[in-house]
C-alpha cells in the first residue's frame, strides 16, 4: 500500500514538475498552471465576501450605494493586481526585469492612457467627497441634467430632452458645476422682457409678478422684478422668481413667456423689435 501511494506521488510530483516551456524569461510547468488557476480562483472567491460584506452589512450613514461602489472597484482592481503580479512570479516570469527592460513602452503606455487615469481619479474624488450622488439634478454651464450613475470613469447624465450623456469624470471636477439639488427646495431663475418706450412700468411689474406666481411649479410671494436697462428700443426688465422643478425649468419658463404675452396684449403693452431709420438721398435731385 505505501509502495502504491509512493508510486503515486511519484507520478503526480513527475506530471506537476513537466515543463511546457523553459526560457531565460518564462519557466512554464504544470504545476505553475494550477498555481495560477487557484490564485485566480482565491482572488474571485474573495472578491465575491468583499462584495457581501460591502452591501450587505450597515457601516454608518456615510456610505451610500456610491462610496460602497467606490471601495469595492478600486479594491476588485487591487486584488487582480496582486494576483497577476504573483501569478506572473509563479510562472517563473521575472516582472521587475520586464519592468526595466520595457520602461520606454509603458512610459508611452502611460502617455496614451493619461486621461483614463485622469478620469479614474476624478470619479474616485467624486464618489468619495460626495459633491453629487445619483439622483442628483446639476448644471454644468448653461445645461441642466439628472445623474443616472457615477462610474469610476464617467458619469452617465440625463438631458431635459430625455438623452442619456456619458461624460468624462475629469470634466466634473474641472469645470464649474451647480448642484441644484444641494440646495433649498427651490432655485431662482429669471426672465428678461423688453417693453416700448411710454409704458406703464408700474402695470408692466405687476403683471410679471402675477404671471410668475401664477404657475403651479413656482413659490409664491417671492418673485422680484428689476428694472435693469434703458435699451436703444425698449425698456428692459427681468423678472426673478423661485421654481420647485429646476429639470423642467425650460417648459416653466416658456408657460411663463406665454403668459406674458397674452397679459400683454390685453393690457396693450407693446414687446417692440429692434428698429432702424434709413434716409434715402435721391442723387437726381441734387444734381443742378
Amino acid at each position: 500500500m505505501a509502495q502504491t501511494l509512493d508510486k503515486m506521488k511519484n507520478f503526480i510530483d513527475t506530471i506537476l514538475d513537466y515543463q511546457i516551456w523553459d526560457n531565460e524569461i518564462v519557466k512554464l510547468s504544470i504545476q505553475g498552471i494550477v498555481e495560477v488557476i487557484l490564485l485566480f480562483l482565491v482572488a474571485r472567491i474573495s472578491i465575491w465576501f468583499i462584495k457581501r460584506w460591502l452591501y450587505n452589512f450597515r457601516l454608518g450613514p456615510n456610505f451610500d450605494d456610491g462610496r460602497r461602489y467606490t471601495i469595492f472597484q478600486i479594491t476588485k482592481y487591487v486584488v487582480y493586481t496582486v494576483i497577476i503580479v504573483m501569478g506572473l512570479e509563479t510562472l517563473g516570469v521575472e516582472v521587475t526585469t520586464i519592468l526595466a527592460a520595457e520602461t520606454a513602452l509603458f512610459v508611452g503606455i502611460g502617455l496614451g492612457l493619461q486621461d483614463a487615469f485622469k478620469d479614474l481619479s476624478s470619479g474616485i474624488i467624486i464618489l468619495m467627497e460626495r459633491t453629487i450622488s445619483a439622483g442628483d439634478i446639476i448644471r454644468i454651464g448653461e445645461e441642466i441634467g439628472k445623474v443616472e450613475s457615477i462610474g469610476l470613469r464617467t458619469t452617465t447624465i440625463r438631458s431635459r430632452d430625455d438623452i442619456l450623456i456619458i461624460m468624462p469624470n475629469h470634466r466634473i471636477t474641472n469645470e464649474a458645476v451647480t448642484n441644484l439639488t444641494l440646495q433649498n427646495s427651490k432655485t431662482r431663475f429669471s426672465i428678461k422682457v423688453g417693453v416700448e418706450y411710454g409704458t406703464d412700468v408700474d402695470l408692466v411689474k405687476k403683471i410679471l409678478v402675477e404671471c410668475a406666481e401664477n404657475n403651479k411649479n413656482t413659490s409664491n410671494n417671492e418673485s422680484l422684478v428689476f428694472l435693469r436697462d434703458f435699451g436703444e428700443n425698449a425698456i428692459i426688465f427681468e423678472l426673478l422668481f423661485y421654481c420647485r422643478n429646476p429639470f423642467k425649468i425650460e417648459a416653466i419658463k416658456s408657460e411663463i413667456r406665454f403668459e406674458i404675452d397674452r397679459r400683454f396684449r390685453e393690457s396693450g403693452i407693446t414687446i417692440p423689435f429692434p428698429q432702424r431709420t434709413v434716409w434715402h438721398m435721391n442723387p437726381e435731385k441734387n444734381n443742378p
